[in-house]
């Protein structure tokens, strides 16, 4: 791993660790999971602006977070030195988005992250507006399906009293371990936008096919939207450690978005020019 990638996981450790440090110490994170919580704004949405999760920065950046890499790696790759147009870095951003929806949306059935809070005692439960909280079936969850008491009056308890009949909503999984989906994509986001942002920077080296360094016609744009996408990365990840999840979960959050991030890494996935470069860097340590 280059000293660009190492020094960006550095900066990202600290990211995250200070702002989980800082929400532990100044009690400021919201727990997710619990579901009497979840569905409240956050205790501190009136006083500090990124707390609110209606925000710009969380329903315009964050929540599209993979729409962003993709509209960044597809400029900087597309207006790149056709010298460093490999194959293996569109092969690099088919294996993070892989990742990606395994993970977050599908993974032959439920979402990776959904069997797991299933499997730490997780439930399916909708919030209704009188503040209670009902269990339904995992499916609906799975499905993100859309009940009312209207056409699914089956499934709330006769002892609960039921809003009217234009009344909607989506369950949610809660109660079990809720990763921090946020840290985990912003995590492997930023890394792999740094780690595609190399071969714009590099020069030739020993054993490497020399790389063109004049760039094309927009690729300065490119790289510069490149570089505003992982500087907007690395402050959502600051205001979701600070605001949002419990530590734990954003530890594990974090330490998925680095896993997800060595997917892009394996050999097969990287350019026949780095592994040589490599290969003569170490003969030469």
């Amino acid at each position: 791993m280059s000293d660009l990638r190492i020094a960006t996981l550095i900066i990202i450790t600290a990211i995250v660790g200070l702002g989980t440090l800082s929400s532990v110490v100044n009690n400021s994170y919201l727990d997710t999971s619990n579901p009497l919580l979840t569905a409240l704004p956050h205790p501190l949405h009136a006083t500090h602006y990124f707390a609110n999760k209606k925000n710009p920065l969380n329903v315009l950046f964050i929540k599209q977070i993979w729409g962003w890499t993709t509209v960044a790696f597809v400029s900087l790759f597309f207006t790149s030195p056709p010298t460093t147009r490999k194959l293996q870095r569109l092969a690099q951003y088919a294996a993070a988005t892989a990742v990606w929806l395994g993970f977050t949306n599908w993974f032959f059935g439920p979402a990776v992250l959904e069997r797991l809070i299933v499997s730490t005692g997780g439930e399916c439960v909708v919030n209704l507006p009188t503040g209670a909280v009902v269990s339904v079936p995992n499916e609906f969850c799975y499905t993100k399906s859309t009940i009312s008491s209207a056409t699914h009056a089956s499934l709330f308890p006769a002892a609960v009293t039921l809003p009217g009949s234009d009344w909607h909503a989506t369950p949610r999984l809660r109660r079990g371990h809720d990763v921090s989906g946020h840290i985990f994509l912003l995590t492997m986001s930023i890394l792999f936008l740094v780690d595609q942002l190399r071969a714009s920077f590099s020069s030739s080296s020993p054993g490497a096919q020399r790389v063109d360094r004049r760039w094309p016609p927009y690729h300065k744009y490119a790289v510069a939207f490149n570089g505003l996408v992982i500087l907007l990365g690395l402050f959502a990840s600051y205001t979701t450690s600070i605001y949002f999840h419990s530590p734990f979960e954003k530890l594990t959050g974090y330490l998925l978005g680095i896993a997800g991030f060595a997917v892009t890494q394996i050999p097969a996935l990287r350019s026949e020019s780095e592994t040589v470069t490599n290969a003569a860097a170490s003969r030469r340590d």
